[in-house]
């Protein structure tokens, strides 16, 4: 219920109402949001803004609400990406950022994961996948790097408050689907402008009983159904896992963030799901929109597997892929590339046995980076029929132009490794 005094509002409302000190707004309003957390790489970040500060003669406004990863062309492989994050190294000394993160691992990941993510934020991100924090609560979202200025500048920007499309999610998932299925069921359906630049938000049963890492997964491909933001309201399983994350328990509220009963449908449409009838998904090249159910994909070779990415490639994935593996091999010939998305998850993994699991069925491990999910790394062959866990299979997104990317499930991308061709992961399973 909303108090007395202010109409029911979303959740995304009720974040950006926050953010403008306000006690409520309507959708459509262009409202001024103080930003508590401003996160960029060193792709998106220091190169482009460190010339624009210098030329405006401008400092950033609050060190303390920066956070720099270095993910992207790390470990350095030419001149290029030395030069690149040479120049964000530098930077991040020459001002003194207390929040710095150099190679242990993806922005999207490492963000939460350093506690730096909490309910009722408003944050935004120099990469399009910046929508992940949503996950935890927070109004987060991916800008350019002239808005980015402005924020250095002033900890402020401007927001059209979104109308919010809401993915109900029914009954439960079974074994061997994931919310990556979820997700590219989602934009199968409405494609990647279903979101129109609004506010996704991920709620029902299904929803709740995922783990926060699967939650991410929901949130961080809002970006491919074309919202500005996906949103998850936080929950027991969210203050839990942000307790582990080192965030005091007096830092964590999450009576407020949800959204009112009663709002119209000008401030939310609902769309319902049912978990229990998801088969796996897999989306053919060259668009994370051509999702139909693996079983449409039975006839497709692959040759190279890839678990990785912001959206593949966590610890809730690697044990995913590990529970199809283990014990088995990859298929001849097939080339089976794992880059675990942090540090702490892929010591978590060798500490659990999983990455032992991966490595022992023909696993390649790959240092924990965007890596070839950005095209980096040149680890993609040409003309190579390819199954990932990344986000996105656009023409040439892996590097390779030639190259032909499906996108599925830790789950699917593992049973396909083992099979040599697209293959529904829930047989191995059982």
């Amino acid at each position: 219920m909303s108090p007395p005094n202010r109409p029911p509002q979303t959740l995304a409302q009720k974040l950006i109402a926050q953010a403008c000190g306000r006690s409520h707004v309507a959708v459509g309003e262009i409202v001024s949001c103080k930003v508590d957390l401003a996160m960029f790489h060193d792709s998106s970040g220091p190169r482009r803004l460190k010339p624009m500060l210098e030329e405006l003669g401008a400092q950033i406004w609050n060190k303390d609400r920066v956070v720099l990863v270095m993910d992207h062309y790390v470990p350095e492989q030419d001149d290029d990406s030395r030069r690149i994050v040479r120049i964000a190294r530098e930077w991040a000394v020459e001002q003194q950022l207390p929040h710095v993160y150099d190679s242990i691992g993806i922005c999207h990941v490492v963000l939460p994961q350093k506690g730096h993510i909490r309910p009722g934020m408003f944050c935004v991100g120099g990469d399009s996948h910046s929508p992940t924090g949503g996950a935890f609560g927070a109004y987060m979202f991916g800008i350019g790097s002239t808005e980015m200025l402005g924020v250095m500048v002033t900890g402020e920007l401007w927001v059209r408050v979104p109308q919010t499309l809401r993915m109900w999610w029914d009954g439960r998932l079974p074994a061997g689907v994931t919310a990556k299925d979820m997700v590219l069921q989602m934009i199968g359906r409405f494609g990647m402008n279903g979101g129109d630049y609004q506010a996704v938000e991920f709620c029902g049963p299904a929803v709740q009983a995922l783990s926060m890492q699967e939650r991410m997964t929901l949130s961080n491909m809002s970006a491919e159904m074309g919202a500005q933001t996906g949103l998850v309201a936080p929950d027991e399983t969210t203050r839990e896992w942000l307790l582990g994350a080192g965030v005091a328990d007096e830092a964590i509220s999450l009576d407020a963030w949800h959204t009112d009963e009663g709002v119209d449908e000008a401030q939310a449409k609902t769309f319902r799901f049912d978990a229990a009838a998801l088969d796996p998904q897999v989306a053919a090249p060259h668009s994370p929109a051509n999702t139909r159910p693996v079983g449409d994909f039975g006839d497709v070779p692959v040759q190279v597997a890839y678990i990785g990415a912001c959206t593949g490639a966590k610890l809730d994935d690697l044990r995913a892929a590990a529970e199809v593996l283990r014990g088995h091999r990859v298929a001849a010939g097939l080339r089976l590339m794992v880059a675990p998305a942090s540090l702490q998850d892929q010591q978590a993994a060798r500490d659990e046995g999983v990455l032992g699991a991966l490595l022992d069925a023909g696993a390649e491990l790959l240092p924990t980076a965007c890596g070839a999910c950005s095209g980096y790394g040149g680890s993609i062959p040409d003309g190579a029929n390819v199954i990932a866990t990344t986000a996105r299979n656009f023409k040439g997104r892996m590097g390779s132009a030639t190259a032909q990317v499906y996108l599925a499930s830790p789950y699917t991308v593992a049973a396909s490794a083992l099979r040599g061709r697209i293959a529904d992961p829930r047989g191995l399973l059982a």
